[in-house]
């Protein structure tokens, strides 16, 4: 783990889950696995607090417990995840995926399991009915089976899967293989509608316990079983929509919708670490293709062709039986889009002449300054220039070739090279920068109009209730004017510059899961 991570992490734990909870996971995070004991004398925090934030961090998959490494009998420890930590930067679009698939249910559904780290079935479904019944008109409210309906298909597509028994240490995510029921959905005996929140209600609910408690007495026969998001899941759709995406805007619409046709219908026989999808025919593919989409056979061979001979490698073919077998190339594919990415940076920080040169050094491997000079057609001295300034960036690497045991200058060849794989790492480094950059700066405007936000909040809660018990216009047009017009503009201000700073970060994660993927996949390869 970077400095830049253990940095990012603190601040993605401070805001989610506070000051004591960020204190203990950025200790583990530098001191690896600890027993409780250690974690108390080390970080200086009392044993309760200690123990809640380990809580709040195991129920969220950030930590994990194991068997001390004494053995049997000894202190079990405790060690943070940093992916996992680092995962919460990808909770919006997880969210926006869910609310894409399985509309506002399924948005509803994941919000919760990502706010609550896990919950069982019955629970999800009572608490997203509410929810959606309080939005609803007067009148009207959605039925359990509803939620339940949508509910199950995330499980059938393995965006939710269960938590695996307390009793098993388990060192990640349970898959089907280590955890027979781990996708299979409980009988739950869930009758009734959503009910609407009245105003005033969560007070009476702190105050009468009564109520609650008879409400928890029930039973569903769920009692124990939890479920969580499958995070790998959505990385798998994520990295599927990334391809389909340059698909489109390299050639068609057409062209993506054949590449999404295939890696639909090989899901369920890929597995996540493979570097391409199963072999599929021809006749396959055209039968499986949406029926808005009618195009002839011979079209469709006439766009598998452009899509094998393109250079990104979107598409391989590996026979000829069936009209001719096909398979997504998933390594190439995030290994060109990776290249685009770096190229794409280089052009921005440095201008085009220097993108060229890296462009061509990424596709020639390795070459002199004289030959570098000549196939970018950039005068010497301005080559010479550009070279150095992209190697003192680390970008561009000099490799010595001596011809001689003695390395002398004049018998020695210098090539020049870049190392795609390490420059990935690199920039990987510079987005957590930006990132907790950004989520810093955005604190810091929010702390900064804390004051006037705390009076919003108040104004609009005011003007809820007001609503609520039908006031007159009168009444919320002079609660409204509580805020000056100088107010209402610093708070718009506040607000246009909070989004975009919610916007950046959210664009620099996209290249950030891209350059992770293609770091990832290019380990699984090599190893």
């Amino acid at each position: 783990m970077t400095a830049q991570e253990a940095r990012l992490c603190g601040l993605l734990l401070r805001e989610h889950f506070g000051e004591v909870v960020e204190k203990i996971g950025t200790h583990l995070l530098r001191s690896g696995a600890q027993n409780l004991r250690t974690i108390v004398n080390e970080s200086g925090t009392p044993i309760d607090l200690v123990k809640k934030s380990l809580c709040v961090l195991m129920k969220h998959g950030a930590c994990r417990f194991s068997i001390g490494r004494k053995g049997p009998g000894s202190p079990v420890e405790y060690q943070a995840s940093c992916e996992r930590i680092l995962g919460i930067l990808r909770y919006p679009r997880y969210i926006y995926t869910a609310k894409t698939l399985y509309s506002d249910t399924g948005e509803l559904i994941i919000e919760e399991l990502l706010q609550r780290g896990h919950m069982t079935m019955s629970s999800i479904v009572k608490m997203v009915a509410d929810r959606l019944t309080h939005n609803m008109e007067e009148g009207r409210s959605i039925e359990y089976n509803e939620v339940v309906s949508t509910f199950s298909k995330l499980v059938e597509t393995h965006f939710l899967q269960r938590c695996p028994p307390v009793s098993e240490v388990v060192t990640g995510p349970p898959t089907p293989e280590s955890f027979s029921d781990c996708y299979l959905v409980p009988s739950v005996s869930l009758a009734g509608r959503g009910k609407r929140r009245r105003s005033g209600e969560d007070v009476v609910l702190d105050q009468g316990t009564t109520k609650k408690a008879k409400t928890d007495l029930q039973t569903h026969g769920d009692e124990g079983i939890y479920w969580q998001v499958n995070f790998e899941r959505f990385h798998l759709h994520f990295r599927d929509q990334t391809i389909i995406s340059a698909v489109a805007s390299k050639l068609d619409q057409t062209s993506s919708e054949i590449v999404r046709t295939m890696l639909r219908m090989s899901e369920v026989t890929t597995t996540p670490s493979a570097s391409c999808t199963q072999a599929l025919s021809a006749n396959e593919v055209f039968r499986s293709l949406p029926a808005n989409y009618s195009i002839s056979r011979p079209i469709l061979d006439q766009y598998l062709t452009l899509l094998v001979d393109d250079p990104m490698e979107f598409v391989g073919k590996t026979g000829d039986s069936g009209g001719g077998m096909y398979v997504v190339n998933l390594h190439k594919a995030l290994t060109n889009l990776a290249r685009a990415t770096l190229e794409s940076v280089v052009q921005e920080k440095f201008g085009s002449r220097s993108a060229r040169i890296f462009r061509l050094l990424l596709r020639k491997r390795h070459l002199e300054q004289k030959q570098v000079e000549d196939f970018a057609m950039i005068p010497a001295k301005e080559a010479k220039d550009m070279l150095y300034t992209l190697m003192s960036e680390n970008l561009v690497l000099l490799q010595e070739l001596p011809k001689t045991p003695d390395h002398a200058p004049s018998r020695t060849f210098y090539l020049y090279t870049v190392n795609q794989l390490a420059t990935a790492r690199m920039l990987l480094q510079h987005c957590y920068k930006a990132v907790a950059n950004l989520i810093d700066r955005r604190l810091f405007q929010t702390k900064e109009s804390k004051r006037l936000l705390e009076k919003s909040q108040r104004i609009e809660a005011i003007m809820a209730s007001l609503q609520a018990s039908g006031a007159e216009p009168e009444q919320l047009t002079e609660v409204e004017e509580m805020i000056s017009a100088p107010e209402k503009q610093q708070l718009e201000s506040l607000r246009h510059h909070i989004n975009k700073l919610d916007s950046a970060e959210n664009q620099v994660d996209e290249t950030i899961f891209l350059l992770k993927s293609y770091v990832a996949s290019t380990a699984r390869i090599t190893r």
